[in-house]
């Protein structure tokens, strides 16, 4: 059946039809929760969203750090599921009460939240004790700018740099 696109649509389309852009899907398997559907759209360069957004810098500690620092971990997440051949679907999940995993890797084998803070509490573990309640996963991680990796109880807190050596070493996803 065919359907009439909105411009949006149109538009947004066509940023992925040029690769300038791609969608991060909901992940929606059997939900408890009522989960929001609706995709992320990630920019390939970032740089274009901030010469759209007519932004002169990015200040660390400002709403804008933290989404550059989890666009950037989106990319390397991206290009290694594709640089190593095992092709892992990426995802995020919201609840409609605004609970959020910023990456879920694989069938929820692994939960990613990023947080560009230098130090994790409690509150930014939130998203991924909620969806850990809802899904066995192998892995749950935040990753952020502490200088050392620990765990807070069944989660894995690590520095950005630790994250990207584990990931790219083939540990956080098999």
């Amino acid at each position: 059946m065919w359907c009439k696109r909105t411009y949006r649509e149109e538009y947004f389309q066509i940023l992925v039809d040029t690769l300038t852009g791609r969608f991060l899907p909901s992940f929606q398997k059997k939900p408890k929760r009522r989960v929001i559907l609706a995709p992320k759209f990630y920019y390939f360069d970032i740089g274009m969203a901030n010469y759209l957004l007519k932004r002169k810098s990015i200040e660390p500690g400002s709403e804008t750090f933290g989404k550059a620092f989890e666009h950037f971990i989106y990319h390397e997440i991206y290009t290694y599921s594709s640089y190593s051949g095992i092709h892992y679907p990426v995802s995020y999940w919201r609840t409609a009460s605004q609970i959020e995993v910023d990456f879920v890797l694989g069938d929820h084998e692994v939960a990613i939240e990023v947080k560009a803070t230098e130090q994790a509490s409690q509150r930014h573990l939130k998203g991924l004790k909620s969806f850990a309640e809802e899904y066995k996963v192998k892995k749950l991680i935040l990753v952020n700018n502490d200088p050392y990796a620990r765990r807070m109880g069944e989660i894995t807190v690590m520095p950005w740099k630790v994250f990207l050596d584990k990931l790219w070493a083939g540990e956080i996803i098999e």
